[in-house]
């Protein structure tokens, strides 16, 4: 490449030489390189960031910085987003439960166009307000949301998520379990524990909750006493969450249910039993030969209560199972129980008929979701307002309009929450440099590539 010198005649001119400019597709004015190599180091550092990306970019021959590859991905990043027709909004988390932003992406072609610095209902009714061309937002449950939308952009249909609308019924079922465990334990013959009978995992939990018990007696008499929850916060020291956790019941399970690692593998566990296999080392043995990685104790603890389960008495450990347990099973096919869990569920259902009404009305409020008809929605709305789920049908009711669309569209907050889950990865990789300008260009920078 040639390019020519220009010499000033004029004594008085301060400046003596000048050079002949390049084309800006060739590279920009004072630039030490080429505007192809700096699209080359931009991708360098979209996709790998800056410590990354230097390394491959030595491995390369292109001896470029951290620092500069991260500068050219700032410099470089796209402005506006361009038009948005389906908008899917969620937040995420910059330090969970103290600060969080919003994500928003283009659903149609599945992409993020922009990240917002908080979650506040008026920075979201800005940007909405910014980009009039929306007619489609999908979104969580949040009220913040649903209002920006009603108003900057009341004509646009708004679709509530599916699998919220999934948990959130499955909790309002748990949250009837918990608060009828009283009848639950008189109706399985648990009303008292015998502590002789328990394991020492079980006993532990089991001291812990009597101690637990005492505390939340205290706040369910303040608040029968007509206490505000922000009174008892204040003389008890507890949290106003726990408080709240205590007031519905939330806090009254003696065992606890905890991940294992012996989960995944339950289906081929309780196949294996049902064949006959009833020692927990060969038991053991044959689970490692297939891959699983857990110890022996695990599968004896499993073997014990599978055992207990189907003796005459039960067990007569005068142990409940957990609340998610008991849920769990009385939402699962009767077909699909072990004989334990059936016999447990029968007696729960002549008992606690209660619990009965609201497993039906969350049954066909799934069904309805699935098969993707709302025509029932409004006798649904009525019979749960009636029900012992009134809580979570009033907040169906709220929204209904919302509620019907996720039934009857295609959009859901899928593509949304799967681009929450890159942006995490790409804040983990940064270690700590990721602030809101870098991913917005990292992010945002490969769709207006393409």
């Amino acid at each position: 490449m040639q390019v020519r010198r220009f010499r000033c005649v004029t004594a008085e001119c301060p400046q003596r030489t000048f050079a002949e400019p390049l084309p800006a597709e060739v590279a920009r004015r004072s630039a030490q390189r080429t505007a192809r190599l700096d699209g080359l180091v931009q991708h360098l550092g979209i996709a790998l960031g800056g410590r990354p990306g230097a390394g491959l970019a030595a491995r390369l021959m292109l001896p470029v910085s951290r620092d500069t590859l991260l500068r050219v991905v700032r410099r470089l990043a796209p402005g506006k987003a361009g038009s948005v027709r389906v908008v899917g909004i969620d937040e995420w988390a910059w330090r969970r439960r103290q600060r969080y932003g919003t994500v928003l992406c283009d659903l149609e072609r599945r992409c993020i166009v922009d990240l917002l610095p908080d979650r506040d209902q008026a920075t979201v009714t800005a940007w909405l307000r910014a980009h009039p061309e929306v007619e489609v937002v999908a979104r969580d449950r949040a009220g913040g949301f649903a209002g920006a939308v009603r108003a900057a952009a009341p004509k646009a249909i708004q679709v509530a998520d599916r699998w919220h609308l999934m948990e959130n019924a499955s909790a309002a079922f748990l949250d009837v379990v918990r608060a009828d465990l009283g009848a639950i334990r008189r109706a399985l013959d648990s009303g008292s524990v015998n502590p002789d009978l328990l394991s020492a995992a079980e006993r532990v939990q089991y001291e812990s909750y009597l101690q637990r018990r005492e505390a939340n007696d205290v706040v369910r008499a303040m608040a029968a006493a007509g206490t505000p929850i922000k009174e008892i916060v204040r003389r008890t020291g507890r949290s106003r969450k726990l408080v709240r956790a205590v007031l519905r019941h939330a806090e009254d399970e003696v065992f606890r249910s905890r991940a294992s690692s012996l989960e995944p593998w339950l289906p081929r566990l309780k196949a294996l039993w049902d064949g006959g296999c009833r020692n927990a080392a060969e038991l053991w043995r044959r689970l490692r030969d297939e891959g699983f990685g857990g110890c022996l104790r695990i599968v004896t603890e499993w073997a014990t209560r599978r055992r207990r389960s189907e003796a005459p008495d039960g067990g007569a450990t005068g142990s409940v199972p957990p609340t998610r347990t008991i849920a769990r099973a009385m939402l699962a096919a009767r077909e699909s129980l072990p004989r334990a869990e059936a016999v447990m569920v029968a007696a729960i259902e002549a008992a606690v008929p209660a619990l009965v009404t609201a497993r039906d009305l969350i049954e066909r409020f799934h069904r309805m979701l699935r098969s993707g008809t709302s025509a029932a929605l409004p006798s649904w709305i009525t019979e749960a307002r009636a029900s012992p789920v009134a809580s979570f049908g009033r907040g169906i009711a709220d929204d209904q309009a919302a509620v019907r669309a996720a039934m009857t569209e295609a959009w859901s907050n899928g593509v949304t929450e799967g681009s929450i889950t890159k942006l995490k990865m790409l804040r983990r990789q940064m270690y700590g440099r990721g602030k809101l300008d870098l991913l917005r260009a990292r992010l945002v920078a490969p769709i207006a590539a393409t």
